[in-house]
């Protein structure tokens, strides 16, 4: 399955998740990663990070697209190589 995930978390802790986000999906854009991710990948990853954030104060979303054929992704600006950058 195909996935668009973003997050909204306190900001001590956006490395953690970005840092365990990496290790599933690409990183796209600030708070974005998006690809390809199996259902049993996808189930580790959300217990992962329920482990680092605050449920009551921080936020994760995650848009499953069950045919990746039907998304029709229209970029406008440069496109970031958000994995390339060391922060």
């Amino acid at each position: 399955m195909f996935v668009v995930l973003t997050y909204d978390v306190e900001v001590k802790k956006v490395n953690k998740v970005r840092k365990l986000l990496k290790k599933y999906l690409i990183w796209t854009q600030n708070s974005v990663f998006e690809g390809e991710i199996t259902e049993g990948k996808l189930q580790k990853c959300i217990g992962q990070i329920g482990k680092i954030i605050d449920k009551n104060e921080d936020s994760i979303y995650i848009y499953v697209v069950e045919i990746p054929k039907n998304i029709n992704k229209i970029k406008i600006g440069k496109e970031k190589a958000l994995d390339e950058l060391i922060l």
